[in-house]
C-alpha cells in the first residue's frame, strides 16, 4: 500500500527478500491471516507509514537466522501475531521472542489462522474477564474469527453464553459449536438494536443482563452492549467492525449500574515471551486435542487480498479469512 484507501490501494508487487537482523529470523510464508485490525491500517483509522506490507499474522518455514539467534532453528516451522515486515508477503521477518512452534501435525495453514484471533480469544475470556461457571457472557459475531474461538472457550469454563449473529445464515455455525438456538439472537432481525437486543439479552438471564460483554462491532452495537449488563458488569469493547465509538459521557456507566469499560489491545496481552507462549500453547493445544476447532470461512491467493479485505469487510464471512502463497 502506498496510501491509506479502500480496498484497491492493495496491490502486488516485486521486492527484493528481506534480511533478519539481530534476534530476527526470515521465515518462507505459507499463509498470512486477515484480521480486522489489518483494514484499519488500509483505511486510515490507525495511522501507519507508507508504503506499508500489510498483517501481522502467519505461518511457515524458518529460512534464515539474524545474529543471536538461539531459540529457533533453520527449517522450524512456526506461527506469530506480530510479524517486523508485514506477513502479506512470500517472505516475512519476524523477531525470535514472537516465535510460535508450530506442532507437529498441524498444518501450516490451520497454523496461520490462531495466533491473532486464537490469543485475542484467550485473553479476553481468561485474562480480560475470566469467565466461569458462575458467569454469563454476551458474544457478539460469535459466527466470526475471535467469536467461535471465544464461543468455545466461555462453553468449556461452564459459562451460561448468548450469542448473535448478523443474519440466520450464520446461526447453524454457532449451534455447531453447541450453543442452543434459543441462546442466538440474529441483529438483522431486530428493528431497533438498541433497544431490543438488550431486552432479549434480559429475557434470556430472568431480567439481569449478563456479567460481560464482548463486542467487536463498535460503533453499531455500543449502546445496545451496555444496556445488556448487570450492575456492575464490564463492557470488553475488542475491536470495530461498524466503525469506531465515539466519545461518550463516563456518567453512562454509572447510570447502567457501575460498569467497567476496557479496551484492551492483543499486544499488552503478550508482552513477555513466556505470556505469549503460555497462550499460544492453551489454543494450539486445544486444537490438538479437539476440544478447539478453527473455521477457515475463506481463502484466497496473496495476488486477490483485496477480495479478502472485501469479504471480511462485507460482514458476511464465517471464520477465518487467509491468504496463501
Amino acid at each position: 500500500m502506498n496510501r491509506p484507501g479502500g480496498p484497491g490501494v492493495l496491490r502486488l508487487t516485486k521486492a527484493s527478500a528481506p534480511n533478519a537482523g539481530p534476534g530476527q529470523v526470515v521465515v518462507k510464508v505459507a499463509a498470512a491471516g486477515v484480521n480486522f485490525i489489518d483494514t484499519y491500517r488500509r483505511s486510515g483509522v490507525y495511522r501507519i507509514p507508507f508504503p506499508h506490507t500489510p498483517g501481522s499474522e502467519g505461518a511457515g518455514t524458518v529460512e534464515s537466522l539474524g545474529p543471536d539467534v538461539t531459540t529457533v532453528r533453520l527449517g522450524d516451522r512456526i506461527a506469530w501475531a506480530n510479524s517486523a515486515t508485514g506477513s502479506y508477503a512470500q517472505y516475512a521477518v519476524v523477531d525470535a521472542a514472537q516465535a510460535i512452534p508450530v506442532p507437529t501435525g498441524l498444518s501450516l495453514e490451520i497454523a496461520a489462522a490462531l495466533p491473532l484471533q486464537g490469543l485475542t480469544a484467550d485473553y479476553l475470556t481468561h485474562s480480560t474477564y475470566r469467565l466461569g461457571p458462575e458467569d454469563s457472557a454476551l458474544i457478539y459475531a460469535a459466527a466470526g474469527g475471535v467469536g467461535q474461538l471465544a464461543t468455545q472457550m466461555a462453553l468449556a469454563a461452564g459459562t451460561r453464553v448468548i450469542t448473535t449473529v448478523g443474519s440466520p445464515a450464520k446461526v447453524g455455525a454457532v449451534e455447531a459449536l453447541g450453543v442452543a438456538a434459543s441462546q442466538i439472537i440474529t441483529l438483522s432481525a431486530l428493528a431497533n438494536l438498541a433497544q431490543d437486543l438488550p431486552a432479549a439479552v434480559r429475557q434470556r438471564t430472568d431480567g439481569l443482563g449478563v456479567n460481560v460483554a464482548y463486542d467487536g462491532i463498535g460503533k453499531d452495537t455500543f449502546a445496545a452492549t451496555l444496556a445488556s449488563l448487570r450492575p456492575r458488569g464490564m463492557a470488553v469493547l475488542y475491536g470495530g467492525a461498524s466503525g469506531q465509538v465515539p466519545p461518550f459521557d463516563p456518567q453512562e456507566l454509572n447510570a447502567h449500574g457501575s460498569l467497567y469499560l476496557t479496551r484492551p489491545k492483543l499486544d499488552d496481552y503478550i508482552a513477555t515471551p513466556a505470556e505469549l507462549q503460555e497462550r499460544a500453547a492453551r489454543v494450539f493445544d486445544g486444537i490438538g486435542t479437539g476440544s478447539l476447532k478453527v473455521s477457515i470461512g475463506g481463502r484466497f491467493p496473496l495476488a486477490e487480498a483485496a477480495a479478502a479485505h472485501e469479504a471480511i469487510e462485507s460482514r458476511q464471512s464465517q471464520g477465518k479469512i487467509i491468504l496463501y502463497t
